[in-house]
């Protein structure tokens, strides 16, 4: 239970950094401000097409008699918008990262000075070669959420825990990705590679249930997930110092210093 408190703590400790430092914070906006945009107008495309494409796709219904085409097409537009609405809700983050992944690495590196005295750690690849890296790697993990996301709609037609458990587990299941796809900006860094990172995130599952959880039921409310993103970040650096032991006792409440600033190395 300690260690589900300290993954809160620093998911709040995050936010405390990027508004003390409102450089950061303003820069560490942009990329969700244009990737609002382009879903924005991808689902509003969706809405005004998903008809035309459901009645190309349901061509056996056209000779159904009324009220039955209209309530079966009308049922599987709706389908076709919840199905756009629930991949832009899974993928926001992840093209967030990737369409910011210079905003975020400088946004990443800033907490790690300001934690370490001004020492953090580089990758040493070339912009391009982090972006393959990140694009790759979060194609492999949306393959695992959408593995995750049959099983648990499946298990969500059972009686009683289809609707109580089946629930709670699915969003520590994405509570767990979303953690993950946030500290690959700094295991990145370190040179972690995919599969030890998640091995990483594993051996320390309350901590990072603590910070993915809240987080993503905050970005379930429109917008917030932008505003929330620079934050996120920052404090999803922090939790990568404590995985790798870089940082200083967890339940220490201090206030981060500012960016720059110089601290006692921690053994």
């Amino acid at each position: 239970m300690r260690d589900l408190g300290a993954g809160f703590g620093y998911l709040v400790k995050g936010q405390r950094w990027v508004a003390g430092n409102g450089r950061s914070f303003g820069f560490g906006l942009l990329p969700g401000l244009v990737t609002l945009i382009l879903y924005a107008a991808a689902l509003i495309g969706l809405a005004y097409g998903a008809d035309d494409f459901v009645g190309w796709a349901t061509p056996f219904a056209d000779g159904w008699s009324s009220p039955w085409q209209a309530l079966f097409r009308g049922f599987m537009t709706a389908l076709v918008f919840a199905m756009g609405l629930f991949l832009a809700v899974v993928t926001f983050t992840a093209v967030t990262l990737l369409i910011g992944q210079p905003f975020y690495e400088k946004l990443s590196e800033d907490v790690d000075r300001a934690e370490s005295g001004g020492d953090a750690p580089e990758s040493g690849l070339p912009l391009w070669r982090e972006l393959w890296i990140s694009a790759r790697d979060s194609l492999r993990i949306l393959v695992r959420v959408a593995a995750y996301g049959v099983v648990l709609f499946g298990l969500g037609f059972l009686p009683v825990i289809g609707q109580t458990v089946i629930p709670a587990i699915g969003f520590c299941v994405s509570g767990f990705f979303l953690a993950e796809e946030l500290t690959a900006v700094a295991l990145q860094r370190r040179g972690v590679e995919l599969r030890e990172r998640l091995a990483l995130l594993r051996g320390r599952r309350m901590l990072v249930l603590g910070f993915g959880v809240p987080l993503t039921l905050a970005f379930l409310v429109p917008f917030v997930a932008v505003f929330l993103m620079p934050g996120a970040v920052a404090g999803a650096t922090l939790l990568v110092r404590d995985l790798t032991g870089e940082a200083a006792d967890p339940a220490d409440d201090a206030e981060p210093a500012p960016a720059g600033a110089r601290q006692p190395q921690t053994l």
